[in-house]
């Protein structure tokens, strides 16, 4: 059972006080809490997109820098194959002045000798073709007479065949110091 009809009295007095209109007042804090909670999520989302888009562009260029350094690593590898293969280190030994080791001995664990050493020994050098005599032009000797390349002028007696000590040979003029070369040694390290 309600009343329908005009309030008397003190209601009538509180029913002025209030609106007469639906009540906007009490909505006000919920859409501005909701426009917030939207707003901010939405922030929240592309911030995060910009930090997942960073992290891509770093992640390429890890993935770019790694393949750039697989394949550094891979032709170095590929070097140091190369100066370990067998042929390699032959040459190399070689322009060191090491030669092939000869036939090893072996000790068995009662120290019984098995097998005989043999020293190492140089293989021995192919001879180098001498350069060609006439691209040199004869020199001319104190005499005035002209001397082949490398020989004595004629009518001159060789003193290695005459048996005398070997002086330096006829084709550097006299006073100039004779130089001898010498073969590199091995330390045997």
């Amino acid at each position: 059972m309600s009343r329908k009809g005009p309030l008397k009295g003190r209601a009538a007095r509180l029913g002025r006080l209030m609106p007469s209109g639906p009540s906007t007042a009490a909505r006000t804090p919920f859409v501005l809490l909701v426009v917030l909670l939207l707003g901010g999520g939405l922030i929240t989302l592309l911030l995060l997109n910009s930090a997942l888009n960073e992290g891509s562009f770093k992640l390429s260029e890890l993935r770019k820098k790694t393949t750039e350094l697989t394949d550094e690593e891979q032709a170095l590898q590929r070097d140091v194959d190369d100066s370990a293969a067998p042929d390699a280190l032959e040459r190399r030994a070689r322009e060191l002045g090491m030669v092939p080791g000869g036939s090893p001995a072996f000790l068995d664990p009662d120290g019984k000798v098995r097998g005989v050493p043999s020293k190492a020994t140089s293989p021995k050098p192919s001879p180098k073709p001498a350069p060609p005599a006439a691209a040199t032009p004869p020199v001319q000797s104190d005499a005035g007479r002209t001397t082949p390349p490398g020989g004595t002028p004629p009518g001159t007696p060789d003193p290695q065949k005459a048996g005398g000590p070997p002086g330096p040979p006829a084709s550097t003029p006299p006073g100039t110091p004779q130089t001898t070369a010498t073969a590199p040694t091995t330390s045997g390290r």
